[in-house]
């Protein structure tokens, strides 16, 4: 006899899609592991830059740092600027917190990519492979954040003067011709 998905549901705690993308995510792992080594994992000769390390170091960061601090930042940032909900507004308004959120989002995933570049980490083995120093990083990542903001505040203008638009009542009679 199957299951029905609702019965799914309840035994597993989410849908089959859920279930079969999580396998997936695994499985690459494990070929991924296969394909590198479990000696590559542990260096024994600099133990802290072994990818084990790394990874067990990203998840307590993430998990017991980054996540506790992105929803108190959150809370401070819907108390600063107000819920839609708790202020009635005379006519509708768009909401700002997405337009900070995502742009600071974008900002701090990739100050985590730039990182190793902006502090210098491997400076002469990227300069012995590439022939470019690790400068441009801090730059890069200062334009692409100034690009994040201005687009997220173009993206704030222009739905705020369309709900302007779609919220004034409009007359029948009157035409320009």
């Amino acid at each position: 006899m199957p299951i029905s998905p609702g019965r799914f549901r309840a035994i597993y705690g989410a849908r089959l899609p859920h279930l079969l993308v999580l396998t997936g995510c695994f499985l690459l792992a494990g070929c991924a592991l296969s394909a590198l080594g479990p000696d590559r994992l542990f260096g024994a000769d600099v133990w802290w830059q072994s990818i084990a390390v790394w990874f067990v170091g990203a998840a307590i960061v993430v998990d017991l740092i980054l996540l506790p601090l992105c929803a108190a930042a959150n809370r401070g940032l819907i108390a600063v600027l107000g819920s839609r909900r708790a202020v009635p507004h005379p006519a509708p308004r768009v909401p700002l917190v997405n337009y900070i959120r995502v742009p600071v989002l974008a900002s701090g995933l990739l100050l985590v990519l730039f990182l190793p570049g902006i502090i210098e980490q491997g400076a002469r083995t990227h300069l012995a492979a590439t022939g470019h120093t690790h400068a441009p990083f801090l730059e890069r990542w200062l334009w692409l954040t100034l690009l994040f903001c201005c687009l997220s505040v173009l993206a704030y203008a222009v739905r705020s003067c369309v709900r302007r638009i779609r919220s004034t009542p409009s007359t029948e009679g009157e035409r320009d011709d």
